[in-house]
């Protein structure tokens, strides 16, 4: 399945849409009901909504709910994405992250990618959390109710959220097999190998990981997550601790590697030099404004880049410690390519195999 390619930058514009009230709705081919997921009205969906939602309004196979956690004491929007419109048949769940900006930016799984469209023909159920930008997906060490400047309100328990909370009950509403995946792109790539090493030992039989820098420890790791953070006007520091602490080695995807073990793994990184999808020539022969094409191009190849290099280091410093502790992985190390949209679309499809044969669908 191909698809077509996009003018993709890896930093976009802060700005955060509104959201919509939430209420329940009663269909047959819905799951079982529960107090802590509320399907949404879809028609409530306004210009105003996430751009995620009004993409999806008229969408049979994508259920909008609200799930709530108690640890960070909220509802967390989330969409569930089915081969059929049916929300309540037994099928393995994939759990897709969201990078930096996520929805809060629009620049998410569905907004940025044919998602919906990829698993159209698979037998699985795929669990989107629609809130988390910037968040790392991580129990920060700092827990005040707003860390940040409007994208980080409330506490930041994402760990205990998705172990704990969300899958027993979005699995028991969709009427799960057991059989679980995860997967994320630059960000939520660090979150996915961490989340996978933190749950219990066979929680998830597959981890996809495109673009991230699994350490976090590390001067290079902290600064990246540094880096990364600032945009929501927080600190490393007030998600990791101090670099070094107890409570940021915790979360060191790379220290905590053998975590992994037991788990089938696709990790995806590029070098950061150019490749055809970052060359204006590319998109002026699809038709885009050669101005444009030359401005999206430059942004892609500059600071896409810069930081996909920076990735790069990381997975390689990953790929020597998984191959020291015999933990096998299928690699796709990409000679060329930047950080950005294109390369995690075709991880999409890249890394289907891995999760077919761990999900066994």
């Amino acid at each position: 399945m191909k698809f077509l390619r996009k003018i993709s930058a890896p930093i976009a514009a802060l700005t955060i849409g509104a959201s919509v009230l939430a209420a329940p709705v009663s269909d047959a081919s819905v799951g079982k009901p529960t107090p802590d997921i509320v399907v949404r009205d879809k028609s409530t969906i306004t210009e105003d909504s996430r751009d995620w939602r009004q993409e999806t309004a008229d969408n049979d196979r994508v259920l909008h709910v609200d799930a709530w956690s108690d640890s960070m004491e909220r509802n967390i929007p989330v969409a569930i994405i089915t081969p059929d419109g049916t929300f309540n048949e037994s099928r393995p769940t994939i759990y897709m992250l969201n990078g930096a900006g996520g929805a809060e930016q629009n620049l998410d799984w569905i907004t940025s990618a044919p998602i919906v469209d990829f698993y159209e023909d698979k037998n699985v159920n795929v669990v989107i959390p629609m809130e988390g930008a910037f968040s790392y997906y991580m129990n920060w060490a700092d827990e005040s109710p707003e860390p940040g400047n409007g994208y980080l309100e409330g506490k930041q328990l994402w760990e205990t959220f998705l172990l704990h909370e969300l899958p027993q009950d979005i699995e028991y509403f969709m009427n799960a097999n057991g059989k679980r995946g995860i997967g994320g792109y630059s960000m939520s790539a660090t979150s996915s190998l961490l989340l996978a090493e933190k749950a219990e030992q066979g929680f998830f039989d597959v981890a996809g990981s495109f673009s991230g820098c699994a350490e976090t420890a590390s001067p290079l790791g902290y600064t990246t997550a540094q880096l990364t953070v600032d945009r929501a006007g927080v600190t490393a520091a007030q998600m990791l601790g101090p670099m070094g602490s107890p409570h940021n080695v915790a979360n060191d995807a790379l220290i905590n590697a053998e975590g992994l073990r037991g788990t089938e793994l696709y990790i995806s990184n590029a070098t950061g030099l150019a490749g055809e999808w970052d060359m204006p020539g590319y998109y002026i022969d699809q038709g885009y404004d050669p101005n444009a094409a030359s401005a999206g191009a430059g942004t892609l190849i500059v600071e896409g880049g810069i930081i996909e290099a920076t990735t790069n280091i990381c997975t390689h410093n990953l790929k020597a410690k998984l191959d020291k502790l015999g933990i096998p992985a299928d690699w796709n190390l990409r000679p060329t390519g930047t950080h950005s949209w294109n390369y995690w679309i075709d991880d999409l499809e890249k890394s289907w195999p891995t999760f077919a044969r761990a999900l066994n669908v």
